[in-house]
């Protein structure tokens, strides 16, 4: 298993599925089973009982983990998805570069 294109704190695109053209920021990324939450993406409704921060309880929307294969990194100069790439800079260090417009990726 490799490094993932994505990371936490990213503008990712969803690029097939319910969500397909709508972008969010990655909240946290899962590895090992290769998934990512993205804000306001893959909402599902879980039901809850009363406690302490809900002493209502009920049913609340939580986002759900999605598979990064349906994800696509936001080019920062075009806007656009983009694929990933990795190339050594000036430093001699490894950053990760858009695919579409060559820009290094912060």
């Amino acid at each position: 298993m490799g490094k993932l294109h994505i990371k936490k704190g990213d503008i990712v695109i969803v690029n097939t599925g319910v969500y397909k053209g709508q972008e969010g920021r990655v909240l946290e990324v899962f590895p090992k089973k290769m998934r990512a939450i993205v804000e306001g993406i893959n909402l599902v409704s879980k039901h809850t009982k009363p406690n302490a921060e809900n002493p209502q309880g009920g049913i609340i929307k939580k986002e759900a983990p999605i598979h990064i294969s349906n994800l696509n990194l936001k080019d920062p100069s075009t806007g656009e998805a983009t694929r990933i790439g990795r190339r050594l800079n000036d430093q001699g260090k490894l950053v990760r570069y858009s695919k579409k417009s060559g820009e290094e990726i912060k």
